[in-house]
């Protein structure tokens, strides 16, 4: 009984999957061309507006809630509040950017109507991955807007491959990749073969990067404000295979629809009594960094999703 009734369960749920993945073949691309005939600052003002109403109605509110108490004790209930609606703020604003990636990258990261507003270190630093002898290793973290940085790469002309997950549902993720292919370098779906890919555009002086701030059952486990967590050991098993810099890159949300970036120095990566470069440790460096980039501005990281399990 309770076989058939899985088998039972199994089949509507695949029948009800492919039936939205229909519907969203067709109402997406409408969804996403209404949004984009609307001023973008202006568009993005509203859905902030409408994140932030609707967000702490839903389910992901209370596990925002969580992380942060046990993330920030010291802080009172108000101010946990007041974070996560400044994440949702930062949600909405990043749903009408996605959609209008094409347009935000046009602007250019220089010149008077530059989106992106860095520094000469920032200059420096970015010259030095372009030309360096070896290609680098790049994270990130879902901070601010994080496909920025893949955009900026593009654009800087840095021959770059970039580590995604491909979205569950198949229509939507080949709207995904669309708008993103052209704009970031090549995508590499996560996966069984992802490894092989990067290796080999490592191989071929191809700039690789990827968000390590996502819970991964499989991976190496770190310390993240305090709690153990699991991270993807994968950028420091590359860098131990290649002996490539690693570089952390970050956007901060800066008001009326710009952004500042950083590049950090490369990170000192832990080695073992062998002198190779050790993964566990390299990656609780990396995780080092990221909480870092989190207390300076925790209404702009992704607190909505189960981190710590």
């Amino acid at each position: 009984m309770n076989a058939k009734f899985r088998y039972w369960r199994w089949r509507v749920a695949l029948v009800l999957k492919r039936l939205l993945d229909r519907v969203a073949r067709k109402t997406v691309p409408a969804l996403i061309g209404f949004v984009r005939r609307f001023d973008l600052v202006r568009a993005s003002d509203v859905m902030a507006a409408l994140m932030r109403r609707v967000g702490p109605l839903l389910r992901e509110h209370r596990i925002g809630r969580a992380n942060l108490r046990a993330a920030f004790p010291e802080k009172s209930p108000e101010e946990v509040e007041k974070i996560l609606a400044g994440v949702w703020d930062n949600l909405g604003r990043v749903a009408v950017e996605f959609v209008n990636l094409d347009r935000i990258a046009a602007q250019g990261a220089r010149g008077e109507r530059r989106f992106l507003k860095y520094g000469e270190r920032e200059l420096a630093r970015f010259e030095a991955l372009r030309t360096g002898e070896k290609p680098a290793l790049i994270f990130t973290a879902h901070l601010a807007n994080w496909e920025l940085p893949a955009v900026v790469a593009g654009i800087e002309g840095l021959r770059s491959m970039v580590l995604y997950r491909r979205p569950n549902m198949g229509s939507f993720a080949d709207i995904v990749v669309s708008m993103r292919e052209g704009l970031m370098g090549t995508m590499v779906p996560s996966g069984f073969a992802a490894p092989i890919t990067l290796a080999r555009g490592l191989e071929a002086g191809n700039t690789v990067g990827m968000l390590v701030d996502q819970h991964d059952h499989k991976g190496v486990e770190v310390t993240f404000f305090g709690r153990p967590c699991k991270v993807s050991p994968l950028i420091a098993m590359l860098a131990r295979e290649f002996e490539c810099p690693i570089h952390g890159v970050r956007i901060v949300r800066l008001p009326h629809g710009a952004f500042t970036g950083e590049i950090t120095e490369a990170v000192t990566p832990v080695r073992d009594g062998e002198g190779r470069i050790d993964v566990r440790g390299t990656m609780q460096a990396i995780t080092d960094v990221v909480e870092l980039w989190v207390r300076e501005h925790p209404e702009q990281w992704l607190w909505l999703h189960r981190r710590w399990r």
